[in-house]
């Protein structure tokens, strides 16, 4: 099967699946992810099909919504490329960028293997910071039912990815444990330029909101 029919295919399978999820890890989120994975693969020495079917597939069954048990996504999207004929060697590598790509926990190292991963890595994360950011950020916190703030809970930076799939602190403090540190663990130039400006659009988005939050004009 040729390389763009594959893509696709597996594009129109996933499309299928994800569309209509309310938690921001939607169809619309892979189909960013997948935009900006082919964006900055283009700049680097990669292989495109590798990174665009890691990037479509990254969150076909995200560990967060599996009791923390990160081989489920690599096991679904494994399957779905085998129906497809994929290779086992490609259906490894990609498995292993999904498997890598995830934000654990502001203390664990999270560093893929590959470049193809650090291209989807980076693709993923640039899509947890900035204005689309701040929006799915919201709406996660919705879809677990949890607080929009609370000036008495302060955020911790978890340490184990146990304790982070466990938390349950509120929706602002997620800005804190995870999207504002997204700028610094960045793996491509191209990432890192992007990465800047939709950091400090984050933070003036904070510092209005406190300022609404105590009734400031």
């Amino acid at each position: 099967m040729e390389n763009d029919t594959l893509i696709s295919k597996i594009a129109d399978e996933v499309k299928a699946k994800l569309e209509g999820e309310g938690s921001g890890h939607d169809w619309w989120h892979v189909y960013r992810v997948w935009k900006m994975a082919k964006h900055i693969g283009e700049k680097e020495d990669v292989d495109l099909t590798i990174v665009e079917l890691a990037a479509l597939l990254h969150d076909i069954a995200d560990w967060k919504f599996h009791d923390g048990d990160d081989t489920v996504g690599p096991r679904v999207a494994g399957e779905m490329l085998e129906r497809h004929g994929v290779s086992k060697d490609i259906i490894a590598t990609i498995g292993q960028i999904i498997q890598e790509g995830s934000f654990k926990g502001a203390g664990v190292k999270t560093v893929p293997s590959t470049l193809e991963g650090k291209v989807v890595q980076d693709a993923d994360r640039l899509d947890a910071i900035g204005a689309i950011a701040i929006a799915r950020t919201f709406a996660y916190g919705g879809h677990k039912n949890r607080a929009m703030y609370d000036p008495n809970q302060k955020p911790v930076l978890h340490q184990t990815k146990e304790e982070y799939l466990k938390n349950q602190s509120h929706t602002i403090n997620h800005f804190y444990e995870k999207l504002l540190l997204l700028k610094d663990l960045m793996n491509t130039k191209t990432a890192k330029e992007i990465a800047k400006e939709r950091h400090t659009f984050m933070e003036q988005y904070l510092d209005r909101f406190y300022k609404e939050w105590e009734g400031q004009i």
